[in-house]
């Protein structure tokens, strides 16, 4: 062999050792709460990597390359689908079909799913018609996307996790098998705690910033009065803000809860005078680390934050 050939043999096997080095098995998921289930599953099997930053929303984030570079190194991406997520859309087109399973197209979903609420259908300014052009473009096509914040639907995407990883790694079957058992345990009790927790607050009316709440809401039973608006990146119109302070005069709400994404400075206006306390709640369960328990911790941290403004 002559030096030459020696060198280039060389040079391919190190790259290819550079390749195997930078592409590590993993689960990568668009938003956290995905990661709290599929980090449960997964366990012992291989990591789980979350896409998005804390404090990033769903609705507007733009990838970098570095995010290109994971979802094309991961073994499986896990999101919602294209009315959440958007900016994923074009990305998961290159990757093959048993990389990705998106939660609004698994069969078991669609019959769960809820329908979306048009924003503001009593503002009729020019200001809202463009409005309404835009959020075609973001959330909300007919049904209501935020599916991760309903027991039902955790516990059938991690069956199709769990079906996945069995497919794409059959040898960790009795892992996967134990975590998914273990994970169904842990939903039902945390489940039964948490309708402990907000049985007594059921009556209270309240509003959201914005209509992200529906399938934990309609779930444990709670009296939401309405929300600010449907796509956070809009802020609500005069007419439905008039609405809103006139109902929290009347005193037919004991509370209105911002998000740490998205603190508009107008809720603050709305309840200002009036005797409805202000709190917060988190549907991407910022700063719960991933794990076994994490969805069940997350799920328990949003009731603790409806329950100390509430009750």
């Amino acid at each position: 062999m002559t030096q030459k050939n020696k060198w280039l043999q060389c040079t391919l096997f190190a790259s290819a050792l550079m390749m195997v080095g930078s592409t590590t098995a993993a689960v990568v998921t668009s938003i956290r709460p995905l990661g709290f289930i599929a980090s449960a599953i997964a366990d012992g099997v291989m990591p789980t990597e979350v896409l998005l930053p804390d404090g990033a929303s769903p609705h507007d984030y733009a990838l970098r390359p570095s995010d290109i570079q994971r979802l094309r190194s991961a073994d499986l991406v896990l999101w919602v689908g294209p009315d959440m997520e958007a900016f994923l859309t074009k990305s998961l087109t290159q990757l093959p079909a048993i990389k990705k399973l998106s939660l609004s197209e698994l069969p078991a979903v669609k019959p769960l799913l809820m329908k979306g609420e048009d924003d503001d259908e009593h503002d009729h300014t020019s200001a809202t018609h463009s409005h309404s052009e835009n959020e075609s473009e973001h959330h909300h096509g007919e049904y209501n996307m935020h599916v991760w914040l309903s027991p039902d639907v955790a516990k059938v995407t991690a069956i199709a996790i769990h079906d996945r990883l069995l497919e794409l790694m059959p040898q960790n079957k009795d892992k996967l098998d134990v975590n998914l058992r273990q994970f169904e345990d842990q939903l039902a009790q945390t489940d039964k705690n948490i309708v402990n927790m907000l049985t007594p607050v059921q009556g209270k009316g309240y509003f959201v910033f914005h209509d992200a709440y529906g399938y934990f809401e309609k779930h444990y039973g709670l009296s939401p009065l309405g929300h600010f608006t449907v796509n956070p990146e809009i802020q609500p119109g005069a007419q439905r803000l008039h609405q809103i302070r006139t109902q929290l005069v009347e005193q037919k709400a004991v509370c209105i809860f911002a998000e740490p994404q998205f603190r508009p400075a107008v809720i603050n206006a709305v309840a200002k005078g009036t005797k409805v306390r202000s709190g917060t709640l988190d549907p991407l369960g910022s700063g719960i680390a991933l794990g076994k328990d994490s969805y069940g911790n997350f799920l328990t941290a949003l009731s603790n934050q409806y329950v100390s403004c509430l009750k």
